[in-house]
Order: structure tokens, then sequence, then C-alpha cells
């Protein structure tokens, strides 16, 4: 198995876009982005997507390729990614992933569970649950159906506790029940690299990027979304916040402090997800080089370049 896909992970605002830039330009490798906001055009600010020369630098896969209108998923993604590796690794035997969305990253290193489609009108009965009840009426009726996943669920997200919901009605059983597939075969190597920073210069970090967005202009991006709010892919830190000052809510003020607040939490999030998972080897984000020299050793690159 002489092909390989390098998994560049770690939590928002770590650096893993500098860093995937360096480790492709060392590999001669393209990039497979796994930042589900970052398929997004409309939204280049609020999800820290590349720069035009980061993108010139390097050929980019599933960046700004779709509209916040078009529907997409952790399965689609596998499949879209499975369909892209084989050409990209006739040109080079190693290939760089990185982003930060876990769900999208398992899916395409160990195979995501297939669900069936839903009853249009079971959707539309959890709609109007959520419109009369808010968040709390969703999350009794997850409780009370499938108990399971509502331990495990996100349950600040709407529509991921409704997607839940409309497949437990729909099919008769718990949404947890789809989620046990055994991780799927693989026809070319996965390594896995982590990066990390101290907590607190992390923290740090992400507070001076949402600085560093608002200035850029996220608010005028976040109205020119405005009208989109209601659909999944605004359902995004950094937007989500901005519609609530927009809606009269809460002052500019906070929702810029609440920007910062669920970010840090997001990444919280995301190393604990990844806590779990004993494949992955971790780097501080200042060991470069240590990295660099780990996946050239373990890819056997320079018998390849």
């Amino acid at each position: 198995m002489n092909n390989t896909l390098i998994v560049l992970l770690g939590p928002t605002g770590v650096g893993k876009t500098e860093l995937s830039l360096e480790l492709a330009r060392h590999f001669a490798s393209d990039i497979i982005s796994c930042d589900s906001r970052q398929f997004y055009h409309q939204m280049h600010i609020g999800t820290a997507a590349p720069e035009e020369w980061q993108l010139s630098y390097v050929q980019h896969h599933f960046v700004n390729f779709l509209s916040v209108e078009e529907y997409y998923s952790a399965s689609l993604f596998e499949r879209d990614v499975l369909a892209l590796l084989p050409s990209l690794f006739k040109k080079n035997p190693v290939v760089i992933m990185t982003g930060g969305s876990m769900l999208y990253i398992d899916a395409v290193c160990k195979g995501i569970d297939d669900i069936p489609d839903t009853d249009s009108i079971v959707r539309q009965k959890y709609i109007d649950l959520y419109e009369k009840e808010g968040i709390e009426g969703l999350r009794l009726a997850l409780r009370l159906l499938d108990p399971k996943h509502y331990a495990s669920v996100d349950l600040q997200n709407p529509r991921r506790i409704m997607r839940a919901l409309e497949i437990s009605e729909t099919t008769g059983r718990p949404y947890s029940s789809f989620l046990t597939a055994s991780s799927r075969e693989r026809d070319f190597r996965i390594i896995k690299a982590g990066i990390g920073r101290d907590r607190e210069k992390l923290f740090e970090r992400i507070n001076n990027r949402v600085d560093e967005m608002i200035a850029s202009g996220l608010e005028e991006e976040a109205r020119s979304l405005y009208k989109y709010k209601g659909l999944n892919a605004l359902n995004t830190v950094g937007y989500r916040e901005l519609f609530s000052w927009f809606d009269g809510e809460i002052t500019r003020e906070k929702a810029i402090e609440l920007i910062k607040r669920n970010t840090r939490r997001y990444a919280k999030k995301q190393l604990t997800w990844w806590s779990k998972d004993k494949d992955i080897v971790w780097f501080d984000a200042s060991e470069k080089e240590r990295l660099k020299e780990w996946l050239s050793s373990e890819t056997a690159y320079d018998k390849v370049r």
C-alpha cells in the first residue's frame, strides 16, 4: 500500500493553514480541505478560508466550491474525496488533507453510516415544534425518542437535533442505531498528525483572529448573508452571533464577545473528540521540522520523491 493520505488536524486557530502549505510544498502534494464551512464561497472571512495567494501557491480542493444554498454532507464529502484521490495519487503517492471538521475527517478515514431519507411531513412537524417551543422542545423530544443520542449530540445545534428526530420517527428506530457501522477498509494508508498549542496561547490566537475578522469586514459579510440565516451552512460561529445582533437581541460588543467564547468552546470540543482517537500523533505547532521529519520517515518520502 504505497499511497498515503496525511491528515493534518487540530483545533480552530492553531495554525493548520500555514503548516499545511509548508508540508504540501515539501511533499509536492495538493491539499484537500476538510473544513466544512470553507466549502462555501460566500463565507470567506468568517471561516478564515485560504487567501488567493495561498490557493495559487498550492492546488486546493473543496474550497469555495459551493453556495450556501446547496446541500452537502459528510457522506457526500466521503464520496467525492474517494473519487478524487486516485487521480491525485497518480501524480504523487502522498496527499495532504487538512481541516478541523471532525465528522468529515472521520467520513474519509473510517466511512460514514448510510442514513435513510426522511419524510417531509415529519420534517415539518419538528420545524413547527422548534418554532413553537424552541430548542428545549426539541431536546425533550429527542430525550424521549433516543436517549443514547441525546447524551452525545450537540444540544446547542437545533438542526442536528431535528435531523435525529426526523430519522427516529420516520424509520421507527433510534437515530443512534444507525451510527454503529465499523470502519471501512481503504486502499491507501492514513497517517494522522495532530497540531496543538498551549491552551492559553491557543485562546489568545482565537481572540486575536476574531478581532482581525471583524476588522476585515466580517460584519458586512454577515449582513450580505442575513437572508440565508435559516440555512444549515449559516448555523455557524461568527455568523449566528452577528445575526442575533442584527435582530436586536444583543449588542455588537456582546456579539463579538460571544464569537470569541463560542470559538474557544468549539476548539475544546474538537480536542475532546480527537482525544479518543489513538491513531493521532500530536505535535506542538512550533515543532514544524520534527513533524516534517516524522512524516518523511513514515511515508518513506525520500524513496518516492
